[in-house]
Parts: C-alpha cells; structure tokens; sequence
C-alpha cells in the first residue's frame, strides 16, 4: 500500500469510523479500524466495526500502490489528530510486513497493524431497492425522538426507536418506559417518496445517534437510502454507509 492524501480528509473519516470501534473489543482485531486502498478509483475507505454497528466511509486520495492492511483506530486517530494540516503519505502494510509508516514533513510514524484477512466482513443485503427517506425527515424524526429513548440495557427494545411507515409520513416512536415521543415526519420536497417499502423495524438508539452526527456533516439535500434484511438495516449517505442489527 502506498498512497497520499490531506491530513484533513484522513482525519475528518478516521473520527467517523473510530466512533464505533470498541474500547474493550472481544477480539483484539476490532480495536482496528480496516484501511483500503484502491488504485484503480484512487479512493481510500476506512472500516470501524463493533459486531454490532459499522461504519464505512470513503475519500479521494492519490493511491500509487492498492492494498489492505488493519490498523490501531485510537493510535492512529491520536496521530493524525495532533499533525498538521498538510499532505499525509502512507506506506507499508504488506503480508510480509504489517508495519504501515505514516509521514509529512514535521515527522514520520510507524504503525504496527494485523492483517486484514481476520477482520470482519460488514453485513450486505439484497440487491433490491431501496426505500428513500429525505435528511429533514430523518432529522426532524431523530431530533423529536432519541431523547426518549431508555439507557438501561436490560430492556434491549427501549434502548431503540420504532420506524413505521405511513402514506405520506414517517413515524418515529420511542420510551423509556416514563415518557413516550411519537414524531410524524413528512417531507416537503416535491416528487420525492417516503419510502418504497413498509417500514415495522426497532432500530438502536445508539446506531441513530451515529446516524443524527453523519447528517449534521452531510453536505448534499440527496435522498437517504435504507436497506433491509433479516436483523439488519444499512443506510448509505453517498459515499458513506452505517450498518446496524435490529432490535426484536
């Protein structure tokens, strides 16, 4: 792997990711966050993966050499956080040696990482369509209902937010079990649909946080998509994509 980008960039997605990697992971594998590089599309996608909840996201970067290689989320977060706002190269990452060497000119950095070979494939489904819902509806629905939402674990279904769909809304539902939000949330843009498909699912409150911060730096009015399947749910935000289990 060999490849150039801006400090910026590589900082701005690495804190995305890094948001859902584990501080006590069950398998040493998931305190890293999967790096990608592709020659070919000159993008780099950064994974962070919990077993539960993922991230990945994508960005533009100028990739001499594609390859794949795991590296320490908290200390590369804490690397490229403190350098400054210039160009990054990185190099390294073979399966000879995992040792990825990060550099700019105030200095340079050597990562030791795993290989990628153990880290855990994100969740897929089908190649279906998916529905479409509208960033003022998932904001306004998020804003109006997370609140509810309950903290104790014990109780896995009040922990989330129950999505519905209606004919010309979307409902979202949440308690704690002392108060209740129900949110309908209608979109106002012309033309566009609430969704293809009927929603009846119980999404985790901790996965629709996620998804309320990635909108806030969403920088395009472009429909949300939602995939389903059995247990799971993925939401993809142009080059980004948040998937998540379901609750019963």
């Amino acid at each position: 792997m060999k490849l150039a980008c801006a400090q910026s960039d590589l900082n701005l997605h690495l804190n995305l990711v890094s948001r859902v990697v584990p501080s006590r992971p069950s398998h040493p594998i998931l305190a890293n966050v999967l790096v990608q590089a592709d020659a070919q599309n000159q993008q780099v996608s950064l994974t962070g993966f919990d077993l539960s909840v993922g991230i990945q996201t994508s960005f533009a970067a100028q990739v001499e050499t594609g390859g794949t290689i795991t590296l320490p989320a908290r200390l590369l977060n804490d690397i490229v956080s403190r350098l400054p706002d210039e160009e990054l190269s990185l190099d390294g990452g073979t399966e000879a040696d995992s040792t990825v060497t990060l550099a700019c000119r105030s200095g340079r950095y050597e990562v030791r990482g795993m290989e990628a070979s153990e880290y855990p494939e994100l969740p897929t489904v089908a190649d279906e369509a998916p529905a479409q819902l509208s960033v003022e509806m998932l904001v306004e629905g998020l804003k109006g209902s997370l609140f509810a939402t309950s903290a104790d674990e014990t109780k896995q279904v009040l922990t989330g937010v129950h999505l519905t769909t209606a004919p010309d809304s979307l409902e979202f539902a949440a308690t704690d079990g002392h108060r209740l939000a129900v949110v309908h949330a209608v979109s106002t843009a012309e033309g566009e649909q609430t969704a293809p498909v009927d929603l009846d699912v119980t999404v985790p409150g901790k996965t629709l946080r996620e998804l309320e911060r990635m909108l806030q730096q969403y920088s395009t009015a472009a429909a949300i998509a939602l995939r389903l399947d059995a247990g799971q749910v993925i939401f993809e935000l142009g080059q980004q994509r948040l998937t998540s289990r379901l609750l019963e």
